[in-house]
C-alpha cells in the first residue's frame, strides 16, 4: 500500500511538472512557421523574423481608409479658403474644395461622429459659428496641421516619400493609442530594490525590465546623448556613465517593441557602436529621434496651456509622441502605405515659420 501511495504521488508530481513545462513552452514560444527576411549584411544573421499569424492579426490596425476624391487647386486668390471663410489661419492657401476635403478627412481620421463623443465637426468647432476659436481642440488641430506639414517637408530623411497624415497616429481616435507624459519619480515606495532614479521599477515603458522606467523624456524631449560605449579605454576617459547606459538600453527596448523588430534591425551585433557596419535603418532611426524632439518640444509642449486637465499627464505636461505613436508595432507605419500620394496638400509649409514654437492663437 505504501508503495502504491508513493507511486501515485510520484506519478502525480511528474504529471504536474509536465503540465508546467508544457504551459511554459506554449506561452513562451511561437509555433512555426516563421518568415525571416535578410535586412543587413549577408553572413551576419541580420534578419527580421516575423510570424505570419501575428502579421495577419495586425493588419486591421494598419488598414488605410479609402482616399476621398481629389479636389482642384485654387484658380485665383479669390478661390482660396482664406478668402472665402473667416479666420482660416492654416490651410488657407488651398482652394475651398481642397480645404473642405481635408476637413472631412480629418474628421474621419481623428473624431468620427459615430465613435467619438461630440465628434464630427463639433469636436473642433462651435457648429453655430465655425469661425469661433472657443473650442480648445481647434487650436490644437491648427498646430498639428502645421506639424504634419513640417514633418512631410523637413523630416523626409525619416518619413521618406510615404509621409504622414493625421491618420498615421490617430487611427480614428481623438488621442493616439501610444502617447506619454513625464512620469513622477516614485523612489523606494514601491519596492525595496527600487532606486530614486527609477531603476528596478518594472515598467512597460522599459520592456518590463529593471532599467530606468522613463526612457522617453531624456531622448524624445531632452537631448540626452544616446551612447553606451566609450571611445577610449579606462582610465583614459569614458563619459558614458552606467546610468546613461541603462537609459540607452531602456530606449532601445522601447524602439524594439514600438517597431516590432529586434536589435539587428538597426545594428550589426558584432559591432553595435560602428556606424559603417550598421544597416541604413540605423540612420533612419537617428533622424526619427531628432524628429520626435522637434515634434514634442516645438509643437506639443507649447500647447500645454491649451489642454484641459484631463488631457494632461500627472505632472501637468501634454501627452507627447514616441516611436510607437506612429509605428504601433510594425517597422513601417501602416505597413508603408504612401499616405501623401492622396493628400499632397499636407506636403507644404506656408503657415508661419516652419520651426516656430509659438502656438497659433
Amino acid at each position: 500500500m505504501m508503495n502504491m501511495g508513493r507511486n501515485f504521488w510520484l506519478g502525480f508530481g511528474a504529471t504536474v511538472a509536465g503540465l508546467v513545462v508544457l504551459a511554459i513552452v506554449l506561452t513562451s514560444f511561437e509555433r512555426p512557421p516563421a518568415a525571416t527576411t535578410q535586412i543587413g549584411f549577408r553572413g551576419t544573421s541580420m534578419g527580421q523574423v516575423e510570424n505570419p499569424r501575428t502579421v495577419a492579426a495586425a493588419l486591421p490596425l494598419h488598414a488605410v481608409p479609402a482616399p476621398l476624391d481629389p479636389a482642384d487647386p485654387p484658380e485665383s486668390d479669390d478661390d482660396k479658403a482664406s478668402a472665402v471663410y473667416e479666420n482660416v489661419q492654416v490651410l488657407g492657401d488651398l482652394s475651398v474644395a481642397q480645404f473642405n476635403r481635408i476637413m472631412v478627412a480629418m474628421t474621419a481620421w481623428v473624431s468620427p461622429e459615430e465613435t467619438t463623443p461630440n465628434g464630427g465637426c463639433a469636436y473642433c468647432h462651435n457648429v453655430e459659428n465655425m469661425a469661433s476659436d472657443e473650442v480648445y481642440t481647434k487650436h490644437v488641430a491648427r498646430r498639428m496641421l502645421q506639424m504634419t506639414r513640417r514633418i512631410n517637408v523637413e523630416w523626409n530623411a525619416h518619413v521618406g516619400q510615404v509621409g504622414v497624415t493625421c491618420y498615421t497616429c490617430h487611427r480614428g481616435q481623438p488621442v493616439p493609442s501610444n502617447v506619454w507624459a513625464i512620469a513622477p519619480v516614485q523612489g523606494r515606495a514601491e519596492g525595496l530594490l527600487e532606486t530614486a532614479t527609477g531603476q528596478n521599477r518594472v515598467a512597460p515603458e522599459a520592456g518590463l525590465s529593471s532599467l530606468p522606467y522613463d526612457p522617453y523624456a531624456p531622448f524624445f524631449l531632452g537631448e540626452q546623448q544616446i551612447r553606451v560605449n566609450g571611445v577610449l579605454p579606462l582610465p583614459h576617459g569614458n563619459n558614458s556613465s552606467i546610468k546613461q547606459a541603462e537609459w540607452t538600453y531602456a530606449l532601445m527596448m522601447h524602439m524594439s517593441t514600438g517597431l516590432g523588430v529586434n536589435c539587428t534591425f538597426c545594428h550589426n551585433s558584432r559591432a553595435f557602436a560602428e556606424w559603417d557596419q550598421s544597416p541604413p535603418q540605423r540612420t533612419t532611426a537617428w533622424h526619427g529621434i531628432r524628429m520626435l524632439r522637434d515634434v514634442n518640444a516645438n509643437y506639443i509642449e507649447p500647447l500645454r496651456e491649451r489642454f484641459p486637465p484631463h488631457r494632461l499627464g500627472p505632472l501637468g505636461d501634454p501627452l507627447k509622441a514616441n516611436c510607437a505613436t506612429c509605428h504601433q508595432g510594425v517597422s513601417r507605419p501602416l505597413y508603408g502605405a504612401p499616405m501623401l500620394n492622396d493628400y499632397r496638400e499636407l506636403n507644404q509649409v506656408r503657415d508661419g515659420p516652419a520651426g516656430s514654437a509659438a502656438v497659433t492663437r
